[in-house]
């Protein structure tokens, strides 16, 4: 009982630096808090960080969740709910319950389709992070994504 109340105060506080500041300057901090969340799913979660123009959090939603290996995930309900939200931008993330931070080639098609189908509409696919317990790994950094929006 203890640890879950130390858990929910710790991502309440994470929570908190992900809203008081533009997402992309506090990458650290939403990577701690995406990392606190997901790292240790028993099965894979996809979830979408929708941004303003300012790349400041207008909502954390989970958008889709599945089994151990594989969580199919709708391009077109991540595109709607950004239009419906007005966000400008969207940070992508999902766990590997498996323990490795690896993009899988599925992963990177899924990801391509997205930043195609949001482009059309003018929403930004800022980063794609994959969390495992051993880490992450942001397709950004690894060259898998070019976003066309200033980053603030």
């Amino acid at each position: 009982m203890q640890m879950q109340l130390v858990r929910q105060a710790t991502l309440q506080t994470l929570r908190t630096e992900v809203l008081s500041a533009p997402v992309l300057c506090g990458s650290t901090a939403v990577t701690n808090y995406l990392f606190a969340r997901m790292a240790h799913l028993p099965s894979e979660e996809v979830r979408a960080l929708f941004l303003d123009v300012r790349n400041r959090l207008l909502s954390d939603e989970i958008m889709a969740r599945g089994e151990v290996d594989r969580v199919p995930f709708s391009v077109r309900a991540i595109v709607r709910r950004a239009v419906e939200l007005n966000a400008c931008g969207i940070v992508i993330a999902h766990n590997h319950p498996s323990g490795e931070a690896v993009p899988s080639d599925a992963d990177i098609a899924a990801t391509g389709e997205l930043v195609d189908a949001a482009r059309t509409l003018g929403i930004d696919i800022l980063d794609h992070l994959v969390i495992a317990r051993s880490g992450w790994a942001s397709f950004r950094r690894l060259g898998l994504l070019q976003s066309t929006r200033a980053q603030s």
